[in-house]
């Protein structure tokens, strides 16, 4: 298992990397809804859909969502004075605020979002937005791809500082109903390397000297909620008798449990980074 997780890993990450640096914002927003896509057909799992035809209409209603989205939002991500597409991205956090009521109260309130109607709609307020937000962060200028690096990068490095703070000092259950294996000690050394690594990465961006505590206090605001995202997968998956969204990353399982950490981190820091203002700084 571990060898086929290292294995994809070192095609996989490259190949993420190259593509957010170097294709153009439409070639870009175009791969990532084939994962997005891929996403909504692993979603019906949760849902716990048998029949085919079902799963292949949800994956239709998602498709046709992005879609819809490019043609109608397409114009906006390259005006630097518009800010409509935001909107979707910052209804999906009113989502994730009730997603962490849900969380914290599993199981009890199992019943206020188990059915199939409520989890349809909910897995369109968790994928679209969060392809939306990343589309639109690339777009948002030459300092875009590099943005969109340092989102992605910073998920990864609060998963990392999670696990391995966990295996080391990891004694106090998050929230063991929902994921026993994660820990209290796991995010506050998933925060530290964090507030480390958003302060180096400042840096790096040439941000100015006064704008690095809102640029750190907005990173680490993510981090909290690249966990949420985390666990509330995890709510779903135990709810519905998973281990894992699907099987399509050899020792990683689906796609939705590689980017179940972004689809809470992105919004979150899209609508951040243009309420404080950060937008209107340019990256080195």
């Amino acid at each position: 298992m571990l060898k086929q997780r290292l294995l994809t890993a070192a095609i996989l990450v490259p190949l993420v990397v190259w593509g957010i640096l170097r294709l153009p914002t439409p070639y870009l927003a175009l791969v990532l809804a084939l994962f997005i896509v891929q996403g909504a057909w692993e979603w019906t799992r949760f849902m716990q859909w048998k029949a085919t035809w079902l799963r292949v209409v949800y994956v239709a209603v998602v498709t046709l969502g992005l879609a819809c989205i490019w043609f109608f939002q397409r114009d906006s991500f390259f005006e630097d004075a518009n800010t409509d597409w935001l909107a979707l991205p910052i209804l999906s956090l009113f989502w994730w605020l009730v997603a962490m009521v849900w969380v914290l109260s599993y199981p009890r309130t199992v019943q206020r979002w188990s059915s199939s109607v409520m989890m349809a709609l909910i897995g369109l307020l968790v994928l679209l937005p969060t392809w939306l937000a990343v589309v639109g962060l690339h777009a948002s200028g030459e300092q875009g791809p590099l943005l969109v690096m340092y989102l992605l990068s910073l998920v990864w490095v609060a998963d990392s500082g999670a696990y391995f703070g966990g295996r080391a000092w990891g004694k106090h259950k998050l929230a063991p109903a929902v994921s026993p294996g994660k820990t209290r000690e796991g995010v506050g050394s998933a925060v530290a390397i964090s507030t480390v690594y958003a302060i180096a990465a400042a840096q790096v961006l040439g941000l100015p000297g006064n704008l690095w505590p809102v640029f750190v206090v907005l990173s680490l605001v993510t981090v909290i909620f690249s966990v949420l995202g985390d666990l509330t997968e995890s709510m779903f998956k135990r709810h519905a008798g998973i281990k894992d969204s699907g099987t399509l990353l050899p020792g990683h399982g689906g796609v939705l449990d590689r980017i179940d950490s972004v689809t809470a981190a992105a919004p979150v820091f899209v609508v951040g980074f243009w309420l404080t203002g950060l937008t209107g700084t340019s990256v080195t």
